[in-house]
This record gives structure tokens, sequence and C-alpha cells, in this order.
């Protein structure tokens, strides 16, 4: 069996589930890319070529693995559907530039990329109930240059979601720190099968210069105050058990915001400052 390039229409698509007798799976977020303009656009954003270290996330029945493959990029990728994982490591079969593991996207964020890579991308269509986790996972350690990602739109709303939205999370603050969004492109429920409910976007990031990696205990204070994202920050401070401290001294530190402010509106940069004051204080 061949690979297709990034060329899998929805008729071809159905026939392919329907050979391997594969139903897909909500639960997974199992829709398959089947425009092959998008598929370019992907690459494109990520600037893929040849010898490229990219890690996919996913890859379903591989329409964008066979066409980051076909651009002579050596691809990592994690799928945790043993039926399609099965299916992928047969059409791939003689390819020496995938190296294709059967797990959990979580476990695996970085799909089993070598530590001693010195720099990759990350192409991948993420299904939408791991996004946050998985992203949050990325951000803790080795970060690629470039990430293209196709997300559900509530998703990519929440990761570029500035102070003061309702969107805005602690994925927003920290994604902010490390990377800058540069393209965001709508992608319609007509470009997968079977359709989804609702339209995607596609999301381009590149690495700044300086990222901030937030601690995890950072990560943990941050959580705790949007859990409360009503509360005013002196209350929350007050409130916040080991971190209380932590708390007052960012507060007492940062002439921007006052205690009667509210977590939703305290920008990004600010909210690195609370991670030095925690790393430093440890």
């Amino acid at each position: 069996m061949t690979h297709n390039n990034g060329q899998l229409s929805p008729s071809c698509t159905a026939n392919i589930l329907r050979d391997i007798s594969h139903i897909p799976r909500k639960k997974l977020g199992q829709n398959f890319l089947v425009d092959s303009n998008i598929v370019r656009k992907s690459l494109e954003l990520a600037d893929v070529n040849p010898n490229d270290c990219i890690v996919e996330i996913g890859p379903g029945l591989g329409t964008l693995t066979g066409a980051l493959i076909s651009r002579g990029a050596r691809v990592w990728a994690v799928e945790i559907d043993p039926e399609l994982y099965a299916y992928l490591r047969d059409t791939f079969r003689d390819e020496e530039n995938l190296n294709l593991i059967n797990a959990d996207a979580l476990e695996f964020p970085l799909a089993g990329l070598p530590p001693d890579v010195p720099d990759f991308k990350i192409v991948a269509n993420l299904p939408y109930a791991i996004s946050t986790p998985w992203l949050d996972g990325v951000l803790s350690g080795r970060l690629p240059q470039k990430m293209v990602l196709m997300l559900q739109k509530e998703a990519a709303e929440r990761f570029s979601a500035s102070s003061s939205s309702g969107d805005y999370t602690p994925i927003s603050a920290m994604l902010s720190q490390a990377y800058a969004a540069i393209s965001k492109h709508k992608v319609s429920a007509s470009c997968f099968y079977p359709r989804p409910k609702v339209d995607s976007i596609l999301m381009a990031l590149e690495r700044l210069p300086n990222p901030l990696i937030f601690s995890p205990r950072a990560k943990a204070a941050m959580r705790f105050a949007f859990s409360m994202r009503r509360k005013q920050l002196g209350t929350i401070a007050k409130n916040a058990g080991e971190f209380s401290p932590h708390f007052l001294k960012w507060l007492e530190s940062s002439p921007e915001i006052r205690a009667s402010d509210r977590p939703e509106t305290v920008e990004p940069h600010i909210w690195s400052r609370l991670n030095t004051i925690i790393e430093q204080t440890k």
C-alpha cells in the first residue's frame, strides 16, 4: 500500500475507513482532513523543507503525514487509535523518514522525538479534547521553532485570547510569552470527513527570540487564580495557601495592577513576573 501524499478526497477517505472497518470515534476527535489545499497551506505556513524534523499529533489516515514525507521531512508521529496505527504502519512501512508510535499524545506530546534533535516544528490536526493539556505539555519542555495547528474555533480563540476577554485563560498568557501568532485561517467544516458541527482555525505560531517557560508551580498558582476569576486579586492572594506570600509580593511589586483587579484583566507579561517571584523564592 502506498501513501497518499496529502491527497485524500472525501470518497477516498470513506473507502479507506470502510476497507479497514473503522468507524470514526467522536471521543477521539476523528474528523479527517480531506482538502488538499488546507494540507498545502499547513506545510506552507510551517515552511517545511527537506530534512526538517516534524512532530505530528494524531496522523489518522496519514493525509498530512504523506505530504510531509513527500517534502523530504523527517516525521515523528503519535497515534492513539490502534486500528489507525496499524493502517499507518502498513501504509508507510517502507518510509524511513517516519517514526510512528501507538500512544497517548498527552503522555508523549512530542511523539517520542529524540532529545538530541536540535530544532523541530509541529504540524498537527489537534482533537479538541486534548488541545489545551497537550499544549501545556509542549510549553513545559523543548519548544518547537514553529507550530501549525488545526484547532476547533473555540480552542483557537482561547489560545490567542488577550486579557480582559472572556476566553482569556492561563494557557493564553503562557502561550503569548513563548510564541507569536503569525497567521490564523478559518477552515470550513466541509474540509473534514466526517463533517464536524463547528468550523476550525488553522493557526501558525512562531517561537519568540526569548521565550518564557512557566514553572510548574507558577502554572499551579495561575490556575488557582483563574479558578476564582471573578474574585479580586487581593482576596485570591489571601486565600492562596502556600502561594499567598508570592501573590502578595507580586501585587506589591506590580504598579500596573491593583488588589481590586481580577485575574482575567492581568496582562501576560505581568503573569510572567509572578513566575519570576515564585522561582526566586523557592
